[in-house]
């Protein structure tokens, strides 16, 4: 084996390697990454404290001035006056307390009638030491024994008039907000409301001191709400900012302490080290391989193929983003309508054509991206929107545009209407700007619009055919070219083999049915059906179906030799495939339609001419078994209407019965252990094939004869 066919064959096993997919995909981050770094970096300035401004300098960016607003907040939050709370249950707590002591004292006063009825006054200290145990201690601790004994021994309608007083008295002065200062002023003045009462001297002092006794602060400094008030209005502050495009400093203007630290903010300082943008562009690009790595898993699993379709997405990508990277390279020359003529369509079509459509949005968002980016030369700001949005929308319109994949010509015609899109979108962005432009200037950005949609679909006709072929991943438009009766192989089948080609045909529609029913590639299926008997052209005659009346060979041939010849029209079929570079799609349904089944015939004739002989692994062909849906559907195909074909105006029921036993039988041998086919999907391509046998086998009227 050659150096290079090895280097083939180890560059065939790696590319479906998790380290080289791991490589593809830090590949195109490193393109996207490296292309688009030098539009982040922000521009520097050589400039001075205190020194005169050559230019007049604009912010490049919208960025909020902290300094000043943190300076706007403290002022703000030095205004406000501290906060004070007004407890008003205080109020009733402490008219509760007046009432608790006449009410004790006039329980004991009772307690003591109801013992001692016929003594007025003895035991004042034991009736003190009863009224001591119903009151609080803090109460009892505060009061003078000599105050509660004036109460206990107040008569009782004097002790009325002093409850009523004391509780009016208290109730009015804690209806007034109270604070620590004001309580001294505050019992003076319960004291001299209660001096007015009417009662005895000694009841009057009593409940002087309870009044002020109950009398405290009910007006306190409050750090939260102070706190909160604060938070208030140093959030009722609005923020400072430096506006995207606002002018930091005229040309002639001295450069100022405070103008310094704003081109300092704005990240034109040359010793001011914005890594920002860098790690901004990093995170972007790292959300976007995300999203292409989740489509690729999903598109893998419900593919099942090892095709490189992660190397061809890849090469595609970077074809794009390098050709739109050289153009923004000339975006010095006064021109900003460069942005429009980047041929981004060119991408989408060709991952349409060979990934398909679910790849067109992700890759239309990263060909936006990119091109805001790189083409925001002349802007303050980091991003394009205009272009971004130019981009998107073109890139996009290819969904629509390119329905049809079969014609090469649709490529021209989508690239047509992508055109005439663009136009009519770079239109309405120039009306936003709400701008002035001269019908000339008008001209050229239509201009470059149009061009950017033609040469799309040429870059699109030229790359294409490349892709295919280095990377063995057929397009619709391939095979549409290979399922053309110009062929020159099908015209060698028809020409060599017309039974072949005749059984190829009738092959090729049921297989197309069954796929497209199972949601397979029926248009592969098509493809390969015609091209699965072709190694049948190296000895046309000895296959039935190209026999024509004449003898068959086989009869006087021994069963090996004939085994050999029907096994030959595989791997011949291999082979003419090959030397002519059909895509291996199709070359793989030629190999595997037989899988490893058994040649009944000749098998059962080597028995019959010695059993102990022959075995069935001798007359089983070499496979390998399909490994593909479209292979093993085109293998039923074949079978079905080989068998279906040596029937005598089948009737629907046996066509059924002959289709369900041929399934029947592949999946018992074990057919489809490679091919990720379920029994729902049988079962549906067993209804597809006898649905298209019956339409072929109707039943017809007999014409009279004539």
């Amino acid at each position: 084996m050659s150096k290079s066919s090895k280097l083939s064959q180890w560059f065939r096993r790696m590319r479906y390697s998790r380290l080289f997919i791991a490589l593809l995909y830090l590949f195109l981050g490193a393109v996207l990454f490296f292309t688009l770094i030098g539009n982040v970096r922000p521009d520097k300035l050589d400039i001075k404290l205190l020194s005169i401004a050559k230019n007049s300098i604009h912010s490049p960016v919208t960025i909020e001035d902290r300094v000043t607003t943190e300076k706007r907040k403290r002022e703000a939050a030095q205004k406000v006056p501290d906060q004070y709370t007004y407890h008003s249950e205080y109020k009733s707590n402490r008219v509760n307390v007046v009432e608790s002591v006449f009410g004790a004292v006039k329980e004991v006063q009772e307690e003591t009638k109801a013992v001692q009825p016929e003594q007025s006054d003895v035991s004042e200290q034991e009736q003190l030491q009863k009224l001591k145990k119903k009151l609080p201690a803090e109460l009892v601790k505060s009061l003078s024994d000599q105050v509660l004994l004036e109460l206990l021994n107040a008569p009782a309608d004097q002790l009325s008039v002093a409850r009523e007083s004391t509780i009016t008295a208290v109730n009015y002065s804690m209806s007034d907000q109270i604070d620590m200062n004001e309580a001294d002023r505050a019992k003076e003045h319960i004291a001299e409301e209660l001096q007015s009462v009417s009662v005895s001297a000694g009841l009057k002092a009593s409940i002087v001191a309870l009044g002020q006794y109950a009398v405290v602060p009910n007006y306190f400094y409050d750090p939260v709400a102070t706190k909160e008030r604060r938070k208030l209005e140093m959030d009722a502050v609005d923020p400072v900012f430096i506006l995207q495009g606002q002018i930091l400093v005229k040309e002639g203007d001295t450069i100022t302490r405070e103008v310094y630290k704003q081109l300092e903010l704005v990240g034109l300082l040359a010793d001011h080290r914005a890594f920002q943008p860098f790690i901004g562009l990093f995170l972007l690009l790292s959300v976007l391989l995300y999203f292409i790595y989740k489509q690729f898993d999903q598109f893998s699993k419900q593919q099942r193929s090892n095709k490189p379709y992660l190397f061809a997405y890849t090469i595609i990508i970077t074809i794009t983003i390098l050709t739109m990277k050289t153009i923004s390279i000339f975006q010095s020359i006064e021109y900003s309508g460069l942005g429009y003529l980047v041929p981004v369509a060119m991408g989408t079509m060709l991952v349409k054509l060979m990934i398909g459509d679910r790849f067109v949005f992700i890759t239309s968002l990263i060909f936006s991206i990119s091109g805001s980016i790189m083409f925001n030369e002349g802007i303050t700001s980091a991003l394009n929107y205009h272009v971004g949005l130019y981009l998107l929308i073109s890139s996009l319109s290819v969904s629509v545009f390119l329905r049809e994949k079969k014609r090469r010509s649709m490529i021209l015609h989508a690239g047509t209407l992508v055109a005439v899109l663009n136009v009519v979108v770079l239109a309405a962005l120039l009306l936003l700007r709400n701008g002035s432009l001269s019908l000339s200037e008008i001209a050229l950005y239509f201009l470059v619009a149009v061009a950017s949609g033609i040469v799309s679909s040429v870059l699109t006709l030229g790359i294409l055919p490349y892709l295919e072929s280095g990377l063995g991943i057929v397009s619709a438009m391939k095979l549409m070219e290979l399922s053309s009766p110009n062929s020159p192989l099908l015209r060698k089948i028809l020409l060599e083999a017309p039974g072949t080609y005749h059984h190829s045909i009738m092959v090729a529609n049921l297989a197309e049915a069954a796929c497209d029913a199972i949601g397979a590639d029926g248009l592969l299926a098509r493809v390969g059906a015609y091209y699965h008997d072709i190694g049948k052209t190296m000895h046309p005659h000895f296959f039935i179906e190209n026999q024509m009346g004449m003898g068959n060979p086989h009869d006087s041939l021994k069963p090996e030799v004939s085994r050999d010849i029907i096994f030959a029209h595989v791997s011949d079929g291999v082979a003419v495939l090959e030397e002519h570079r059909i895509p291996k799609e199709i070359i793989d349904i030629a190999a595997q339609h037989h899988g490893t089944t058994l040649l009944k015939y000749f098998y059962y004739k080597a028995v019959q001419e010695d059993e102990q002989r022959y075995t069935e692994d001798m007359f089983r062909y070499p496979g390998p078994k399909a490994s593909s849906k479209e292979s093993a559907v085109v293998g039923i195909a074949d079978s079905v209407e080989a068998a279906v074909r040596s029937m005598n105006a089948p009737t629907p029921e046996q066509i059924g019965q002959l289709v369900q036993g041929i399934i029947a039988e592949r999946l018992k041998d074990g057919q489809f252990s490679e091919c990720h086919l379920t029994f729902k999907e049988l079962q549906t391509i067993e209804k597809t094939i006898c649905e298209t046998l019956n339409g072929i086998f109707h039943s017809r009227i007999k014409y009279p004869n004539l």
